[in-house]
């Protein structure tokens, strides 16, 4: 069934959950207005970055005389950085399509409510008992993701929601498998499933087609919020929230994971629980949205565990949303921010024992815990289950094969960003800690240190060589003699000087108590070290020389 047109080829998956950042680069006064410049970057890689121009979102207070002054420009110009922040961090306005159009409007451009309502026009030539209702604007947080209220036309007075899903960017199974499963999910039976009572797919999307709930998701429990009204009205303001009692929170806590250990234990991968996906009917949690992971469409919590390295499977993933759920249940409200330090007062410490295991610095460091794990925990072991539905979902063999290699697939592509992330991490700590003033204060310290220990080495060697320079340039150094005293021969062992004679026997000098004998052996310097020299020196008596009888020419002969 060819409802749909297969995708351009070479399409761009675009991952809508990686976080886009919006720096204001500039600004220019043009002809009654100024206009600021600003970068948007997408994700860590700083290729993924473009410039635009103007704001026409909610800006800071205006200024009618002077609005054109450099100073009032720059300080407006900080008042839209802060508030370009507050909207990129805030997870629910980062996701919102107004946002992602303003920032990204080459990715963002298309109109998807059209293109949904052309695809469900064209389902419904060969499908005529279905008729539109409505369509359910902005429900969900996925921008492409569309929902139409429903009805089958002999029974007018019942309501069913249509929702139609592009492909994502983690779609790895073949056009065949894929629509093989999709078209599996209706089969799907157990009693905290979501029945799905139609589904179809091609090359491009899918669509199904459930019940419509009144009472709405968990979400909107929590929230005391309306189904049909937009996701942002709903669920943006968190004040309109409010925590569950102990006991819901225990039996919608077991309900949940049974559901999420049935889904591992027949290796079909989530990934993508939150309040939102769980339907409430009467008092049994119902899970939602089997077709995302087949669809290859991004979790909701997507930026938030992509930045732990041990979260990375399906499974852990699952776990970890898990926690997010809890801490809403709970406190009514998600966490500020994830690890979370410490945790308000729970309705039990069982309740904060999970939040822990799940949550905490220790447990996004060191990895989350299993399922089986968590359903051993005091909060939940005690919880009494009582259905009479039996699961059932058969899934042939080769169809288990193409979700096995899907789900390597998808967590290979995760770990992948998680490295990316970790590096990029560590390089901006880097550079932000080698460039702050302390670190540059260290700098020059050990700079002074390490000049004045090079003058102070360069000073003794100088030094060193230059006494090296007087020792071996003449020879020993000159010793201290008296004006009687005969110059000592030359200890350097190359002068040609005859040594002095040795004395007679007939005439031994008589020793003296005064006299030190002479030492040849000390360590020499050049040969002969200067105690031996002025031992020799001492000892030295004229009357001990032999007189010599010389043959005078030098007079003048005359002749």
């Amino acid at each position: 069934m060819a409802f749909m047109e297969k995708p351009p080829a070479g399409k761009v998956l675009l991952d809508d959950t990686v976080p886009l950042t919006a720096a204001i680069e500039a600004s220019q006064s043009l002809q009654s207005h100024t206009e600021y410049i600003i970068r948007v970057q997408r994700g860590i890689s700083v290729e993924n970055s473009w410039q635009i121009a103007g704001l026409s979102l909610p800006l800071p207070p205006k200024k009618l005389i002077g609005n054109m002054d450099r100073e009032f420009i720059a300080e407006r110009q900080k008042g839209l950085q802060n508030y370009l922040n507050v909207i990129t961090t805030n997870h629910m306005l980062s996701n919102c399509e107004l946002v992602k159009k303003f920032l990204d409007p080459n990715n963002y451009s298309a109109n998807y409510t059209e293109i949904a309502l052309q695809q469900v026009s064209m389902f419904f030539r060969s499908e005529p008992k279905w008729e539109v209702v409505e369509p359910l604007k902005d429900i969900g947080w996925r921008i492409r993701k569309k929902y139409f209220l429903m009805k089958i036309k002999n029974q007018p007075k019942e309501r069913l929601v249509l929702s139609w899903a592009d492909l994502g960017p983690d779609k790895y199974l073949s056009d065949k498998d894929f629509q093989c499963l999709i078209k599996l999910l209706p089969s799907c039976l157990h009693p905290y499933i979501y029945r799905v009572t139609f589904a179809t797919a091609n090359e491009s999307s899918a669509l199904l087609i459930r019940m419509f709930n009144e009472k709405g998701t968990l979400k909107d429990l929590i929230y005391k919020s309306k189904p049909k009204d937009p996701f942002l009205k709903k669920y943006c303001n968190p004040k309109k929230g409010q925590g569950l009692e102990l006991h819901q929170i225990k039996t919608y806590g077991r309900q949940i994971l049974e559901v999420l250990k049935f889904l591992h234990d027949k290796g079909f991968p989530y990934g993508h629980l939150h309040a939102s996906n769980v339907m409430l009917d009467g008092n049994t949690c119902r899970l939602l949205d089997l077709e995302n992971s087949l669809l290859g469409l991004p979790s909701f919590y997507r930026s938030n565990f992509s930045q732990f390295r041990k979260i990375n499977t399906l499974e852990s993933v699952d776990v970890h949303c898990f926690g997010h759920l809890l801490y809403e249940m709970t406190y009514g409200r998600p966490p500020d921010s994830v690890p979370v330090d410490s945790f308000p007062p729970a309705p039990s410490m069982a309740v904060v024992a999970v939040l822990e295991s799940t949550l905490s610095c220790e447990a996004c460091k060191n990895g989350m815990p299993t399922i089986s794990w968590l359903l051993q925990m005091p909060l939940f072991s005690d919880v009494l289950l009582t259905t009479s539905e039996k699961p059932q979902f058969k899934i042939p063999t080769k169809l288990k094969e193409a979700l096995r290699i899907a789900k390597e697939c998808i967590e290979k592509r995760l770990t992948e960003e998680q490295k990316q992330i970790h590096q990029h991490r560590r390089l901006a700590r880097a550079q932000s800690h080698h460039g702050s003033e302390e670190e540059r204060k260290k700098r020059k310290i050990l700079a002074r240190k390490k000049s004045k220990r090079s003058a102070i080495e360069n000073s003794e060697e100088h030094s060193a060589k230059y006494n090296n320079s007087n020792n071996s340039g003449s020879g020993a150094s000159s010793p201290l003699t008296s004006p009687s005293s005969p110059t000592p021969p030359s200890t350097a062992g190359i002068s040609t000087l005859p040594p002095p004679p040795p004395p007679p026997p007939a005439a031994p000098l008589p020793p003296s108590s005064t006299e030190m004998p002479i030492q040849l052996q000390p360590q020499a310097m050049n040969g002969l070290s200067r105690g031996a020299l002025l031992s020799s020196i001492q000892n030295f008596r004229k009357g001990t020389l032999r007189k010599a009888e010389t043959c005078d020419h030098s007079a003048p002969k005359i002749g």
